[in-house]
């Protein structure tokens, strides 16, 4: 009896035990992939908006992507504005119009702390992004890291560090970012937006806004303007996504002042500069005439040649300058630009003449009253050109500055044409 009933507790601890084994294993196999966590699921995806700097590349400020990963640990800024002075042909390319910037991926606290001791303002939104989406983000990102991709034909307006930050998230979103963006306008061009925000810098302004043909004065969509990181901020607060559910959430889930200014913040509105310019034209022109009167004096006739020489010089020169970017460079918003109307070559030519206006015995040639006379009326034409529907440049400013200088020169000549020998 004893031997069998040994026999008998030795068979169920062996099931006993074989069936522990069978829990244990049961317990510590891999989780069916529907249970396994998401791909994506350990990730977060926020927008960083870095306010504007005091050098003027900053002007416009920036922005960047921040994706961390609770399982790694890791926690990535990738940015699109990277460029380098001291590239080969650096300063050539960007007269040609060929600049070349890449993406970059850096530790987010090294990057927040560069722009927090600048001085510049930061904004952290917490996207609302699945799993998936987080994902396929990163995934892009990653692959737009290598050497191979990492390089992209910069264009101020349509290919910067926030369009490409934009583009980015809008395909991980399936396009849902230019489908509600695409149709609304707050009316401003890019022009104006280059003008408000360049403000600080008078003259860096000022030539900016004399440099820029028709292609800045088209009205710009809510997709458009976020060409300016600030602005892209702005417009996804507006942005809705489907939840898990399927009903629309808000893309922006929350914000966080991470960093606050201490820079003085851009005008919600460009300058005007048509009443300025026009003053300023106007009274520079009745200047010129009453030193034409004036003749009779050395120093009138001093200051008269010294303005006329001046205001050759400047409208030649830069006649030039927006010549040769309309016909030698790749700087699209500066082509077809009317100001050469205005800022006129053959002001050049009239260079000789003016040096000559000196001198109390002299009289202008016919070729000099023709040739002023060509100049006043070109300028003429670019306000003439307001009148046509197709025509959308805005360079009223320049008009109201520059048209009554031409006229002005062109009777100061013909008063000292006529004046008796």
């Amino acid at each position: 009896m004893r031997p069998r009933r040994l026999r008998r507790a030795r068979g169920a601890a062996v099931l006993w035990l074989g069936a522990l084994l069978a829990l244990w294993g049961a317990l510590a196999a891999p989780a069916p992939a529907a249970a396994q966590a998401a791909p994506g699921s350990a990730l977060s995806v926020s927008l960083l908006t870095f306010g504007p700097g005091e050098i003027y590349w900053e002007r416009f400020g920036h922005n960047a992507i921040r994706i961390r990963d609770a399982a790694s640990g890791s926690d990535v800024a990738y940015n699109y504005g990277i460029f380098d002075f001291g590239e080969d042909d650096f300063l050539l390319n960007f007269a040609r119009g060929r600049m070349q910037y890449r993406i970059a991926a850096d530790a987010t606290a090294e990057d927040l702390a560069l722009y927090a001791q600048e001085g510049r303002w930061i904004v952290e939104q917490a996207l609302a992004l699945t799993p998936a989406q987080r994902q396929a983000l990163r995934d892009y990102l990653e692959w737009n890291l290598r050497p191979e991709n990492a390089r992209y034909r910069y264009d101020y307006f349509t290919a910067n560090c926030s369009t490409r930050v934009r583009d980015a998230l809008d395909r991980a979103l399936g396009g849902a970012l230019h489908a509600q963006l695409v149709a609304p306008s707050s009316g401003f061009t890019y022009r104006m937006h280059a003008d408000r925000l360049m403000r600080p810098d008078l003259a860096l302004m000022l030539g900016i806004d004399v440099g820029l043909g028709p292609l800045a004065d088209r009205r710009l969509s809510f997709w458009d303007e976020s060409f300016v990181p600030m602005l892209l901020m702005q417009r996804l607060r507006e942005v809705r996504v489907p939840a898990a559910d399927g009903t629309p959430v808000p893309l922006v889930q929350h914000e966080t002042l991470l960093a606050s200014p201490r820079l003085a913040e851009p005008a919600d509105f460009p300058p005007d500069l048509r009443w300025p310019c026009g003053a300023l034209g106007l009274g520079l022109a009745a200047l010129l005439l009453a030193l034409a009167r004036r003749r009779g004096r050395a120093a009138a006739r001093g200051a008269f040649a010294f303005m006329a020489l001046s205001t050759a010089l400047l409208c030649g020169l830069g006649g030039l300058v927006l010549a040769a970017l309309w016909g030698l460079t790749e700087h699209t918003s500066a082509w077809r630009n009317a100001n050469l109307l205005l800022l006129d070559p053959l002001c050049l030519l009239l260079l000789p003449a003016w040096w000559r206006a000196r001198r109390a015995d002299w009289r202008p040639s016919r070729t000099t009253l023709r040739l002023a006379q060509a100049i006043a009326l070109l300028a003429a034409a670019a306000l003439c050109l307001r009148v046509l529907p197709w025509f959308v440049q805005d360079n009223r400013p320049w008009i109201a500055l520059l048209l009554p200088l031409h006229f002005a020169l062109l009777l100061a000549l013909r008063r000292i044409d006529a004046r008796p020998g």
